[in-house]
């Protein structure tokens, strides 16, 4: 029998099974695998310079990458196993592998120490070998067991010692919740070089390129880098900066490094009653004078068992230090402990009141990073007031941590106690009761925070943004667990939000929506995440999600979708008769539905394409009508949009004021909704309009906007629109014009490969590449059915 994908839950594990389905089908050669590749791809239509070789599909059978080609493996499955139902699988679990890739790259860095514990005590010694060794700019992984107090004593170790700054980042190295892998360096290095003042447009795509600008960053200054909880060397390698006065501090379960290394064993007895008389100062000792040796030989001397117990003798009233000691020892008598920590937590949650002990139960169902209050009342079932007062008593108790101001989360080793606890002692059924409660909560709010984008889009996207990791855990959650329609749900109330931009979480969302969706709600599930691969340039497997749609609906305001979306996908790859006829479509579609919202779509396109073609009085009308339909429905989106388009159709007219007016209206209606995406398109706009009005230099501002905006939604095609409009606008026209023209080739983009060429025509004028370049333009305009072959073919003839 062939081997099952969907168990796999990591890169390697894909890539084992893939292993297992090449000797199932008799182990073909790679030279052969890679021919049916190749000839699959070559009857679809795919340019033979996107044919693989056969080094490249070696690579896929290989075990310790961090990334799969989806494109390439689905096609090597269908290769070695042509049967649709198998191949559908398989896409399925490269979707959740990428899932978890997806949030792997969602990591916070802060350029300021975390807070410090009030009651840290001792550690001299480690201290002071960590100063001697921090100050000469060396490397120090601390190592030891949970909860023995890693990262505080890193925090302590970074107050000593007089560096210009730090950078942080919990690395996530160990974190109960699958859907919470380990950090992802590259996404480490990009957060690193935002604290560090580099603008998101020059922050380089690949890992490499980032540790290097990161390296050139931190020369020259003293900054020590804490990276805390990591997971393994392959994650902490490129974030190592290798530059004098830069020491590292890395936090870890296990030895990482052969570097100096320091392992953290539990307190010493004197530091430990150190520790719980500083704590416990105005605590009676009783009967027992020794009852301080008691607690700490109990708690085995670990210092989170120490806190934990510490929170416990200040919130009970009336006990001696002999109580606490007795209540101890009777619980060490009634269960057999291996640490102190269980111990420690089983004391702390044990004296917990009832209500407040079913909080700390239900709160660690939460399949998410951290939480807020509306999250945890959603869980419990409770109102505001009463959780809060549930969380202030849990936070009082150490049992919970302040992740950010009004959000909560857990130690991890607390988190898995509390989620044992909740196995223990509440019923599947209820557990089920209080996720749905969230999970009701999170659709709930995501379609209040949407719906208000048009009216309250500050406080909105406010919410949105903060919560967008959480949304992503939830979608995943609720796809792998039995609750299909949440995740469907998040998907659809979700698609306007993160079109503006959030492509990857958009991939994760949709994708896990689509594993659930019923036939009813598959084809809209199919267009969400098509419009997804399309905003990144992946218009093959785009174009394939949108056919299905259209099969599965050939009608109605689904199918208006997916004819609009396949237009655009002909539209950016510059096919501009195939787009019409699909907007048309969609128009006709749209009237016969009375479906407004379908109507101004397809015409805001159909003014797209007159545009292009050079009839700016078509494509304005079509304009106003679409934009008349999207002041009816009151979409400010749409509207926006068209008043873009507007502006271009004006400049191109020469009514430039009016277009400024137009532009500028677009631009602040999509920087209030957090729209990037669109943003980008609009930026790039203005920089055009400025080129008409002979101002190159607020041209090169609005492009270089444009270009850093698409590069942070990884919008490949507004890229090449970015780069081309550079190059028309500064002196190093070359190297603009040549990185459009990769970037435009990778995507199939041929408009803007011929206006590359066009361009590189002009920087090279008068000599034999010049005149290549101005032919492959000529050739690609008049291929398209484009106007501007005319003033090419001058060009040529000059």
């Amino acid at each position: 029998m062939q081997p099952d994908p969907g168990p796999a839950t990591t890169v390697d594990e894909l890539v084992e099974r893939l292993r297992l389905l090449k000797i199932w089908a008799g182990d073909p050669a790679y030279e052969s695998i890679k021919e049916r590749v190749n000839a699959a791809w070559s009857a679809a239509g795919r340019p033979s310079g996107e044919l693989v070789g056969k080094t490249t599909v070696v690579d896929c059978f290989r075990t310790g990458r961090r990334r799969l080609n989806p494109d390439l493996v689905t096609a090597i499955v269908q290769a070695l196993h042509p049967d649709p139902a198998y191949v559908t699988q398989w896409r399925q679990a490269l979707q959740v592998v990428a899932g978890l890739a997806s949030a792997a790259l969602q990591v916070r860095v802060q350029d300021t120490l975390p807070p410090e514990a009030a009651s840290f005590t001792g550690r001299a010694a480690e201290l002071a070998y960590l100063r001697q060794a921090l100050e000469s700019g060396g490397t120090v992984a601390i190592d030891g067991m949970p909860g023995v107090g890693k990262t505080q004593l890193a925090i302590r170790a970074a107050r000593l010692l007089r560096l210009d700054r730090v950078l942080f980042v919990n690395l996530r190295g160990v974190h109960p919740d699958r859907t919470q892998p380990p950090a992802d360096p590259g996404a480490v290095l990009e957060g690193f070089l935002r604290v560090l003042g580099v603008p998101g447009g020059q922050i380089p795509r690949d890992v490499a390129g980032r540790a290097a600008a990161y390296r050139s960053r931190l020369a020259g200054t003293r900054t020590l880098i804490i990276l805390d909880n990591a997971a393994d060397e392959e994650q902490i390698t490129p974030l190592l900066p290798g530059v004098p006065g830069c020491p590292v501090l890395v936090t870890a379960r296990r030895a990482l490094l052969k570097a100096s290394r320091l392992t953290v064993d539990v307190f010493p007895p004197d530091e430990a009653l150190a520790f719980l008389g500083r704590a416990a100062r105005d605590i009676p000792i009783g009967p027992d004078r020794h009852a301080a040796d008691r607690i700490v030989r109990r708690t085995g001397g670990l210092p989170l068992a120490l806190e934990l117990v510490a929170g416990h003798v200040r919130a009970a009233p009336g006990w001696s230090l002999t109580d606490h000691a007795d209540r101890l020892d009777e619980r060490h008598r009634d269960r057999r402990l291996d640490v102190g920590v269980e111990l420690a937590l089983d004391l702390s949650y044990q004296h917990l009141p009832a209500d407040v002990r079913r909080m700390f139960r239900t709160a660690s169902l939460h399949p998410g990073q951290d939480f807020d209050l509306s999250a945890a009342a959603a869980l419990a079932g409770a109102d505001d007031e009463t959780v809060t007062g549930w969380l202030a008593r849990l936070h009082e108790d150490h049992l919970l941590q302040s992740a950010a101001a009004g959000r909560h989360t857990f130690h991890d080793l607390v988190r898995v106690y509390a989620a044992d606890r909740a196995r223990e002692e509440d019923s599947p059924s209820s557990r089920r009761t209080g996720l749905t409660r969230l999970f009701d909560h999170y659709v709930a709010r995501s379609a209040e925070a949407t719906n208000a984008l048009n009216t309250a889009p500050a406080d909105a996207l406010t919410w949105l943004d903060t919560e967008l990791p959480n949304l992503v855990a939830v979608a995943v959650h609720t796809a792998d667990h039995g609750w299909p329609t949440h995740t469907v749900q998040l998907s659809t109330t979700l698609f306007s939000y993160l079109y503006g931009g959030r492509h990857a979480e958009a991939l994760t969302i949709h994708g896990h929506a689509l594993q659930v969706a019923d036939t009813s709600q598959r084809a809209t599930v199919l267009i969400s995440l098509a419009t997804a691969h399309s905003q990144l340039g992946r218009y093959g497997v785009a174009a394939e999600l949108f056919q299905q749609a259209m099969e599965l609906c050939p009608d109605g305001h689904t199918a208006v979708r997916a004819h609009n979306e396949v237009g655009s996908i002909d539209l950016r790859l510059g096919r501009l008769q195939p787009a019409a006829e699909h907007y048309n479509q969609a128009l006709g579609l749209a009237r016969r539905g009375h479906d407004l919202a379908g109507q101004a779509c397809a015409l805001a396109n159909l003014g797209e394409i007159q545009s292009r073609l050079g009839h700016p009085d078509h494509a304005a009308e079509h304009y106003r009508q679409a934009l008349r339909r999207y002041r009816r429905i009151g979409d400010l989106s749409g509207e926006a949009n068209c008043l873009n388009g507007l502006g271009i159709v004006e400049g191109n007219l020469g009514r430039t004021d009016s277009a400024a007016e137009h532009l500028g209206q677009a631009l602040a209606v999509f920087r209030r909704l957090g729209d990037r995406t669109r943003e980008s398109w609009t930026e790039d706009s203005l920089g055009t309009l400025c080129r008409q009005r002979g101002r190159p230099d607020e041209a090169a501002q609005h492009y270089r906007r444009a270009l850093a905006l698409a590069r942070e939604t990884g919008d490949r095609h507004t890229q090449a629109w970015a780069h081309n409009g550079l190059g028309e606008s500064l002196p190093d026209a070359v190297e603009h014009h040549t990185a459009a023209l990769a970037v435009a080739t990778e995507i199939g983009d041929r408009n803007q490969q011929a206006r590359a060429h066009a361009g590189l025509g002009r920087a090279h004028a008068g000599t034999d590449l010049g005149r290549q370049h101005y032919q492959q333009a000529l050739d690609l305009y008049t291929e398209l059915g484009m106007p501007e072959s005319e003033a090419i073919r001058t060009q040529l003839d000059g």
